[in-house]
């Protein structure tokens, strides 16, 4: 069996991570994994379950509709990776995993925790990025390391889920997300706080 793992900060998940996972969908695997993580390197905008229920937003979005091998496990959900990949190995037991990166992860990967031990249970499946050059030298730091990857065919949009929370738009979300963030009120009412709190 071969697993896709997909997980992503979704702060808010944009349009670019709908076309991975419609992508992912489309490909021979027989589960994509998909879930928010709460990344070490970055401050969060909205919490943990409102990114999970974002996500499924997001999935719930896509046409033709998924079938059930694609979905969101929140129990993946971890600050580590190498954490969420225990979960995945007790649930799908001997399986094949890839796990899935945007291009812009590359050169920090090497910096994760356990990132050796990581890189050599999964097989890294690299989502370039249009604007984002993979550099040679990163991805030998990758295979110093042991790890194995594949570049996938697909460029995603240039769209920054930080810029859209600093911007004050949603414009690069779907609608459904885009409603989901001002019924919550999300990233703009943090934002102003912010702003407020330089004025005094």
């Amino acid at each position: 069996m071969k697993v896709a793992l997909f997980g992503t900060s979704a702060d808010p998940p944009t349009i670019a991570h709908q076309d991975i996972i419609r992508w992912l969908a489309s490909q021979q695997f027989e589960r994509v994994a998909i879930w928010a993580a709460d990344n070490p390197f970055k401050a969060h905008g909205a919490t943990l379950e409102q990114r999970s229920q974002m996500l499924e937003l997001l999935i719930q979005e896509i046409e033709p509709p998924l079938s059930q091998h694609v979905r969101v496990y929140r129990k993946l959900s971890s600050k580590r990776t190498i954490e969420s990949l225990i979960i995945a190995q007790k649930i799908w037991v001997g399986a094949e995993f890839i796990l899935t990166v945007g291009a812009d992860l590359i050169p920090q990967l090497p910096r994760w925790y356990q990132a050796s031990e990581l890189l050599n249970q999964v097989k890294l499946l690299i989502v370039p990025r249009t604007g984002n050059s993979i550099e040679q030298i990163d991805l030998q730091r990758l295979t110093d390391l042991g790890a194995k990857f594949e570049i996938a065919p697909l460029s995603t949009p240039i769209i920054s889920s930080s810029a859209i929370r600093n911007n004050h738009t949603t414009q690069g979300v779907s609608p459904q997300v885009a409603n989901y963030i001002q019924q919550h009120h999300l990233y703009s009412l943090i934002d102003d706080s912010r702003d407020r709190a330089k004025l005094k």
